[in-house]
């Protein structure tokens, strides 16, 4: 349907804005600020629109089959979790972002690549679901 088409275009661009909005204003000027648990409030809050703007590129773009499986939403969830937990027994370890920010960057591809493989793969399920072209 061409109103799905058009919801889940303006959906897709509301969440690019949010994001960008929020992890190349407001991130930086907390950082900046040496206030760096309001930095990472703001990098969780930036979570759900990138997610959520995966999940509309899955619903526009994606052409799964009848019912595909949910692997790729798995493995993102579970490479999601991986990573933050990876990135917490480091900073526990003594090695915090703050001070040693290299150690985190692999962590931090992670946590990204499996929120985008999270909503790409709900996406993807939903859009077969609905039976939406």
């Amino acid at each position: 349907m061409e109103s799905d088409r058009r919801r889940y275009a303006l959906l897709l661009a509301g969440c690019i804005l949010v994001a960008a909005i929020v992890y190349l204003v407001f991130v930086p000027r907390y950082v900046l600020a040496d206030q760096h648990s309001r930095a990472v409030l703001y990098l969780g809050i930036g979570w759900l629109p990138y997610t959520g703007a995966f999940y509309a590129a899955a619903r526009l773009f994606s052409s799964p089959e009848a019912l595909p499986n949910m692997r790729a939403a798995d493995v993102g969830l579970g490479l999601f979790l991986v990573s933050l937990l990876l990135s917490l027994g480091l900073d526990a370890w003594g090695f915090a972002p703050e001070l040693v920010p290299a150690a985190h960057a692999l962590q931090a591809i992670g946590v990204f690549a499996g929120l985008a493989l999270f909503g790409w793969g709900i996406g993807r399920r939903s859009k077969a679901m609905s039976g939406t072209d």
